[in-house]
């Protein structure tokens, strides 16, 4: 199995986490949503996995590149 972190594509606030560690996630399926310059953008996983780690929570500030969780496949 792999794993995989995900990271923000861009800064922002997390306004929402869809997923909890222990979840599975499906390919596009919502792992949280950030919002930049007032829309909201949702972050998807690029495959079906297992959530192994969140390491955001809502309300927190995000920096492109910042890890939001980590998925095994």
């Amino acid at each position: 199995m792999a794993q995989e972190v995900i990271e923000a594509p861009l800064p922002g606030k997390i306004l929402a986490v869809n997923v909890v560690p222990g979840n599975t996630v499906e390919e596009g399926g919502t792992i949280c949503t950030i919002e930049a310059m007032k829309m909201e953008n949702p972050i998807m996983s690029p495959v079906k996995a297992a959530v192994i780690e969140v390491a955001v929570s809502p309300g927190q500030k995000v920096k492109t590149g910042d890890k939001l969780a980590v998925i095994e496949y």
